[in-house]
This record gives structure tokens, C-alpha cells and sequence, in this order.
């Protein structure tokens, strides 16, 4: 199966989180930019508050859909050491890469988020969604980040993944919550009929959309 959108996603994945529904103490986390359209559904069927969490891929140089580590808020940052080693990259390209990755990390933050605070994590229940999975590596930073903040649970929700980064992750969070996990992935993209890009101006739109839901008339 592939999913015609991101919204659709969304709604399928969220009915595999129906055991989180309507509990006070559960957030949503989405992952900017791709992951936002996703978590908005799944926050919206589980009568959840939605938040972001800004995370930045560290691409090799030259190769930059090749992950070697990523960042997000918070001043976290994982690096993927068997890339690393493999490329023999030197500490010198890897502080480059993250200083002109923080720059925009910096820069979508105020993008989306604006003056709005982020959520109180400490003794919830995160939910982080993505649109999807590959490596691992940007999801990794997200977990770092909310590990940070004291929550009671932490739970990965994604629409696909492949077999073996979802049993990797597994091991990682207290919950692996996945629609599609083939053992055969290219990369996300082929699992959605429709993946466009998402801009920042959508991001930011579904993203107050949700928080003036959250707050109520």
C-alpha cells in the first residue's frame, strides 16, 4: 500500500495510538517539516495537544542525503559513529556541517514557532511523530531532546519505516508505533502517492491552527 498524503497518514497511524486518546497526560510531538501535516491528525483523533521539535540532519559533505549525525533544539546533538569511522570524516568537517545546520535549526524555529512556548514534557507521555523514518539519525536527536526534559514515556509514531531501523528504534523509546515497516525501503517517499515538500508557511499555519485548538474559544 502507499498513502495518498500526509493527512492520511496521519488518520491511519493515529488509529494505531487509539490507547492514547483523550488522556491528560499525553503530547504530541511532531517533527518539522514533513511530520507536522502527520502529527496535527494523530493530535487531533487523540484530543492531544500538538507541539514541534525542530531537528536538523547533518548530511556528509558532498553526499548530503547521507546522515552522520543530526541536531535539534536544545543544543543536542547525535552523531552516527559507523558513518563517521566508515567516511574517516574529521572533527573539523562535522563542527562545519553543525554550525551551518544551526543556523537554520535556529531560523525554523522562529519560523514555526514564533513566540509561542514549547510544551511542559516532564511526567508526559510524548508521542513524536515523523512522516516517516530512514536511518534513524533525525529521530534519534528528537529522542535526545525529550529524554532531556523528564517525560514519563516516550513513544515513536511514524506511517513507515524500514524492518530494521523500526527494530533498532524499538530498542531505544518505550513504544515503536509503525503502519508500513517493509524490510525492502528505498526511502519514505515511495510509500506516499503525494509528498511534496511542505513550506514553512504551512508549517507554521497547522502548527497555531493546533495551538488555538488546544487553548479552545
Amino acid at each position: 500500500m502507499r498513502f495518498p498524503d500526509r493527512s492520511k497518514a496521519g488518520q491511519l497511524l493515529a488509529e494505531k495510538l487509539a490507547e492514547y486518546a483523550n488522556r491528560p497526560d499525553v503530547v504530541v510531538l511532531a517533527l518539522p517539516r514533513g511530520g507536522v501535516p502527520v502529527g496535527f491528525e494523530v493530535a487531533s483523533v487523540l484530543n492531544a495537544p500538538l507541539d514541534i521539535v525542530v531537528v536538523r540532519k547533518l548530511g556528509v559533505p558532498h553526499h548530503e542525503e547521507l546522515a552522520m549525525g543530526a541536531i535539534a533544539s536544545g543544543n543536542v546533538r547525535v552523531l552516527n559513529r559507523e558513518i563517521i569511522d566508515w567516511l574517516d570524516l574529521a572533527d573539523t568537517v562535522i563542527e562545519q556541517v553543525t554550525e551551518i545546520e544551526s543556523v537554520e535549526l535556529w531560523r525554523r524555529e522562529q519560523a514555526y514557532r514564533g513566540s509561542a512556548p514549547p510544551l511542559e514534557l516532564a511526567g508526559k507521555t510524548v508521542i513524536l511523530v515523523d512522516d516517516g523514518v530512514a536511518t534513524g539519525s533525525t529521530m534519534r536527536a528528537a529522542v535526545a531532546v525529550v529524554r532531556s526534559q523528564k517525560p514519563a514515556r516516550i513513544v515513536i509514531a511514524v506511517p513507515t519505516a524500514p524492518a530494521s531501523t523500526a527494530k533498532e528504534l524499538c530498542n531505544e523509546v518505550d513504544d515503536f508505533i509503525c503502519v508500513i515497516s517493509p524490510e525492502a525501503f528505498v526511502g519514505v517517499g515511495q510509500w506516499y502517492e503525494d509528498f511534496r515538500q511542505v513550506s514553512d508557511e504551512t508549517t507554521r499555519a497547522i502548527y497555531t491552527r493546533r495551538l488555538r485548538e488546544n487553548r479552545g474559544p
